[in-house]
């Protein structure tokens, strides 16, 4: 059966609606689950669409770049309908980036208006669900942005209570920033609804400028091993996914070249004083050799690999040459994790600095700190004539993968 277009006419009046249809949800297509659909995909994205103009100035976008959508569900409906207002370069899919939004409870009680975000992450292959810690550490780096915007809105809610019990339902709460609660018997008019909307939407403008000039957001991968993850899924063939983009990692963005460079030789300049201080005479030996600085103080050798990472140093990349050149210079060898590294994007030219300084030695590359990237494997493609079938074989992928994470566990002295 088809339910017509519905012909309530303002916000207020879709929101009670669907409020109204709440209880009687169910996650077969019933009359009453069709006409929250034609509400929450139709009437309501249409009814904010008139606002795109000045939304999308709000959001700091383009108007081309400027999108409504809602959902209920595919095939079978879900528990939490909404609707929401995105960037559709910041925020391609509801499971990425930041976005505003309105969940409708379970109950019916009530309906948020949310600062909301993705609650899984795109590595270049899937999709991986984000950690509750991490869902938060991304929260506590956005209130400090808004506090002055919303130090005179008491009425902002940091929980938000969807009633849900399915897992996706309460999916959405840990994601919150900050909402406004509108009670189903207690609808403001849709002036107010708007203008809450419009309040809303320049919080979403400030995260996104903000996201554009930060090079990591606590609670994000590790931005070089997104990269390596993507560019790994790109060498073996992988199809890009809709929603995803070659030069952001889902939620913020990865780096350039001339950023990398930066970071680079910033951590280098930090570990070379930081030994030199220690009396070690310092070569940078990096462009001819797999680690990059050499040490000598006296008859004593020291063989250091340095990573630089705007992040919080948790994971770094390492190759398959780093680890097997470093587990043979143990345990004249070491680590340098120079994290937290300030990046400024504003000028010409990218500038680093900063940062936190983490040195281990002797350094144990233990192999349950190594997570695999990608593997080469070995297809035995010409060994038999054309057409000919290949028995399978006991054949194993390689033991070493060319490319790893090292997880930062390790033993040794700490400097």
């Amino acid at each position: 059966m088809s339910v017509p277009r519905t012909t309530l006419s303002g916000v207020n009046d879709l929101l009670a609606r669907v409020l109204e249809l709440q209880p009687s949800w169910t996650a077969t297509n019933t009359e009453e689950m069709q006409e929250r659909g034609v509400i929450i995909r139709q009437s309501l994205p249409d009814l904010l669409r008139v606002e795109s103009g000045r939304l999308s100035t709000e959001l700091g976008i383009p108007l081309a770049d400027f999108g409504v959508e809602g959902r209920d569900g595919t095939g079978l409906k879900s528990e939490i309908p909404w609707v929401r207002v995105f960037g559709r370069e910041e925020s391609p899919s509801s499971t990425t980036g930041w976005y505003v939004v309105y969940l409708f409870s379970a109950s019916g009680r009530h309906v948020y208006l949310s600062l909301n975000q993705g609650t899984t992450i795109w590595t270049g292959g899937v999709f991986k669900p984000r950690k509750l810690e991490d869902l938060w550490s991304r929260v506590h780096w956005a209130l400090p942005l808004l506090a002055e915007a919303t130090a005179e809105r008491p009425d902002l809610h940091r929980i938000i209570e969807l009633d849900a019990r399915t897992p996706l339902g309460r999916g959405y709460e840990p994601g919150n920033v900050l909402a406004i609660a509108y009670e189903r018997d207690q609808l403001p008019s849709q002036e107010t609804l708007l203008a809450d909307l419009h309040f809303m939407a320049g919080l979403l403008g400030t995260l996104y400028k903000a996201e554009r000039l930060t090079p990591y957001i606590p609670g994000d991968p590790t931005p070089e091993v997104v990269e390596a993850e993507q560019s790994a899924a790109k060498t073996a063939g992988r199809r890009t996914r809709n929603g995803s983009r070659p030069s952001r990692s889902g939620q913020g963005f990865l780096l350039t070249a001339a950023e990398r460079r930066a970071i680079e030789h910033h951590s280098v300049r930090m570990a070379t004083v930081h030994f030199e201080n220690q009396g070690w005479k310092v070569k940078d030996v990096g462009d001819k050799e797999s680690f990059d600085l050499l040490l000598t103080r006296g008859e004593h050798r020291l063989h250091v690999e340095v990573k630089g990472t705007t992040s919080t140093g948790r994971e770094v990349i390492l190759t398959r040459a780093e680890v097997e050149k470093q587990r043979g210079y143990y345990p004249d060898n070491a680590l340098v994790i120079v994290h937290s590294i300030e990046l400024d994007r504003i000028g010409e030219e990218p500038r680093a600095s900063g940062g936190v300084l983490h040195c281990t030695s002797p350094w144990v590359v233990e192999e349950e700190d190594l997570t695999v990237i990608s593997y080469v494997y070995q297809t035995r493609v010409g060994s038999s004539q054309p057409g000919e079938a290949v028995k399978n074989s006991n054949r194993v992928p390689p033991r070493r993968p060319p490319t790893a994470i090292y997880t930062g566990r390790s033993a040794g002295h700490r400097w």
